[in-house]
């Protein structure tokens, strides 16, 4: 438990600082996307997640594989790619991906946004989306950012988390507390 508290206190550091020199100079929004795009890169291709994971691999070995990573997806912001030499450089590759979803949590603070899902029995249409944001947004009083989820189990309504905040209107619930309330009442 120790080692994985450390890796987070480790990985908060490193998106503390790369927050404060993006926002001096290449913006929030640019190195989150290219972050996130290299996390999602890094584990969709099995052998390059090896390489970032394992640590039989050299410092070199990793400098080299990312710098083709970087170059063959057209580059990145020198921050970015000079971010990820100082990984390598100091064996902490292994953490982007929680540098990556701190800097985003970071990043959003600083700009008032928070981000959720929202999960519906069947597909959700782009307006009722929007409308569904709107609404959160007026209740959080702060940009809200959703993605969409389908569980059949629902049955019907929908069921949103923002944040730490859970607001259910599944159809499931709903029955749910007619049950315990029939229950209570006999």
């Amino acid at each position: 438990m120790r080692s994985r508290m450390q890796n987070v206190s480790v990985a908060r550091r490193y998106a503390r600082a790369l927050l404060e020199l993006a926002n001096e100079t290449a913006g929030l929004e640019v190195v989150q996307r290219e972050l996130q795009t290299l996390v999602q890169l890094v584990t969709s291709i099995p052998e390059l997640s090896d390489l970032v994971m394992n640590p039989i691999y050299t410092r070199e070995q990793r400098a080299a594989a990312m710098d083709s990573v970087i170059k063959a997806g057209g580059g990145v912001h020198p921050i970015v790619a000079n971010f990820v030499r100082l990984l390598i450089d100091r064996n902490r590759l292994d953490r982007l991906g929680d540098i990556a979803r701190l800097f985003r949590d970071m990043a959003d603070g600083l700009a008032n946004r928070i981000r959720g899902k929202v999960i519906t029995a069947v597909p959700m249409g782009d307006e009722p989306l929007r409308s569904v944001t709107r609404k959160l947004k007026d209740l959080t009083k702060r940009d809200v950012i959703l993605e969409a989820e389908v569980q059949p189990s629902l049955l019907g309504g929908m069921k949103a988390q923002v944040g730490s905040v859970v607001y259910d209107g599944s159809l499931r619930s709903q029955l749910e507390a007619l049950r315990r309330g029939l229950k209570e009442g006999s």
